[in-house]
């Protein structure tokens, strides 16, 4: 951890600077082409998909989208998916799985939209549906937690075969600052609730939620996004050779056997 505390690394998991999605796509990846709709409401902005290559292999790409300005902030919702954007996530998955191609997703959100119109249109049913789409999907799925890991906005794309983290972002049910609020009715204490979350990518690894840890650059992926994203794409490119071995019936019963395991500490 290099002296650094949970809180420390929620500021940088949130530090704007950090490499977005579009960073992403743009350094790891050739050939994207993105598909809109969920075919029932819209175009959900605050969540991307497409399929691409990286380093040759064809996958489809899935993340959450904050934007790089406050113009795409307003536009992506600050990367907060409505269920729309859920309900597309869960289309496009299935057509990688028709194709039989790998899925990797990007999960960068601070949680799923709480507003009046997402909760009509069925947020927790949709992220209820997501989790157990992602838990059948019969094709590899690689996770990578780049930034903010929030809640069951976070949860909906992160079921996985390998779930990457890179080495400043956070993972967590609620936010610090909620944490403290409803334990202590003091957000004053949001550092004291971050350590007790065990929020950070080195907590949650010994913990087993997370398999691999991306080291960042010197100072953080926010100083060097070019290195940040190359060492994303070899982390994802070394899963995708793994996971491409294994047979869809046994890496179903794999994944089955990984999320049974979460929170098994005996």
């Amino acid at each position: 951890m290099s002296g650094k505390t949970a809180m420390d690394c929620v500021k940088l998991a949130r530090d704007p600077a950090r490499p977005h999605l579009s960073d992403f796509i743009g350094f790891m990846c050739s050939d994207f082409v993105e598909l809109h709709g969920d075919r029932f409401v819209n175009d959900d902005r605050g969540l991307i998909g497409g399929f691409a290559r990286i380093g040759g292999e064809k996958v489809l790409i899935l993340g959450h989208n904050k934007g790089a300005s406050v113009e795409e902030n307003m536009t992506a919702n600050f990367g907060m998916a409505n269920p729309d954007g859920y309900r597309k996530a869960m289309r496009l998955a299935g057509l990688a799985e028709k194709f039989r191609l790998p899925v990797v997703t990007f999960v960068d959100t601070p949680g799923a939209y709480p507003g009046r119109e997402a909760e009509e249109r069925g947020q927790a049913e949709a992220i209820a549906r997501s989790l157990e789409f992602f838990a059948q999907l019969k094709t590899p799925v690689v996770v990578v937690i780049t930034g903010e890991g929030g809640s069951g906005g976070a949860l909906a794309i992160a079921v996985g075969d390998r779930v990457l983290m890179m080495e400043n972002a956070v993972y967590s049910v609620i936010s610090p600052e909620g944490c403290a609020g409803i334990l202590w009715r003091d957000g004053s204490k949001a550092p004291e609730a971050a350590e007790a979350l065990k929020i950070t990518a080195h907590d949650l690894k010994r913990l087993g939620v997370v398999d691999v840890i991306v080291k960042e650059p010197a100072g953080g992926a926010q100083k060097n996004h070019r290195a940040a994203c190359a060492a994303v794409k070899q982390a994802v490119l070394a899963a995708l050779a793994e996971l491409k071995k294994i047979s869809p019936e046994e890496l179903l019963g794999l994944r089955y056997g990984k999320l049974r395991a979460m929170g098994n500490f005996y």
